[in-house]
């Protein structure tokens, strides 16, 4: 029993940061329709500004991660400003095709900036892990776990309980309506783009400590939280919380009772049984982005 707890809030630890790169996918991917393949780069920005933030401008750990997620939004923005919206009446194989390219783009300039050595990022905690009954975990992966579940529940209340959320939501039921209405559609979809950014770069802010940072660490970020959207239907944020919190307890338990070398083929078959017997994911409903 205490060997299933462990594996239960390891996976909670993971799950947390793939249900923030699911949520910030869902909501470009559904509110936008933009197939953003560069969803991991952002994931492996907000890693490197971590790093940049703590060992060249010298800020403390805290600091460094509102950066990282500051640094985010603001590429996040500028991307969608300068290349998704010029292409908003196109078709979305262009749009794909332009995304491929601001992935290959990304990681390659992280590759030049930084190089292809592993990154170890420091952080303030302690290594001496806290032990509750027969689970133990590290402070650091403890922080991580209340910081993703603090980032998701802001991530809820903006889209349920403020003016820019109720825009967000009007704009992916009937954007023609909602311009009617006096939203300015243009700028929602600049912002929804650039929270979706923000929230992938959190979550590489967030688990870059805990693991290691390196210029390819984004690709299997972006097959995670496809996989989170897949799982948890597209443009359902609350969806796609629970979807990463199970792809992440999914994972640890392969990998504590098979083998770690399964860890990831745990979740992708998962994505396969749900592909085949629910499509439309497994808390899919008419009304998303909700």
């Amino acid at each position: 029993m205490d060997q299933l707890l462990q594996h239960l809030v390891n996976g909670l630890v993971l799950g947390g940061t793939y249900a923030l790169l699911g949520i910030g996918l869902t909501l470009i991917f559904g509110l936008m329709n933009v197939v953003n393949f560069a969803h991991g780069e952002f994931y492996t920005l907000g890693a490197y500004a971590t790093f940049a933030a703590l060992t060249l401008a010298d800020l403390n750990f805290f600091a460094a991660l509102g950066l990282a997620i500051v640094c985010g939004l603001v590429v996040g923005a500028v991307t969608e400003f300068v290349l998704v919206r010029p292409l908003r009446r196109e078709s979305i194989d262009t749009v794909m095709l332009v995304m491929i390219g601001v992935w290959i783009a990304m990681q390659n300039g992280e590759l030049l900036v930084w190089g292809g050595v592993a990154k170890s990022i420091p952080h303030p905690f302690s290594t001496t892990p806290l032990t509750l009954g027969g689970v133990s975990l590290a402070p650091l992966r403890l922080f991580v776990l209340v910081a993703a579940l603090g980032l998701i529940v802001g991530a809820h209340l903006l889209i349920h309980r403020t003016r820019l959320g109720r825009a967000m939501r009007a704009t992916f039921q009937d954007a023609d309506t909602a311009a009617l209405m006096g939203v300015r559609i243009r700028r929602i979809y600049t912002a929804t783009f650039a929270i979706g950014s923000g929230l992938a770069a959190a979550a590489g802010a967030l688990l870059g400590p805990v693991f290691i940072a390196y210029p390819s660490m984004g690709d299997l970020a972006s097959l995670k939280a496809f996989s989170v959207v897949i799982l948890g239907g597209l443009g359902n944020i609350a969806g796609a919380t629970v979807g990463g919190l199970v792809l992440g307890v999914a994972e640890e338990l392969g990998a504590g009772y098979v083998s770690s070398g399964y860890r990831d083929a745990v979740g992708f078959v998962i994505i396969i049984a749900v592909l085949l017997l629910r499509p439309s994911g497994l808390f899919a409903r008419a009304e998303r982005v909700g």
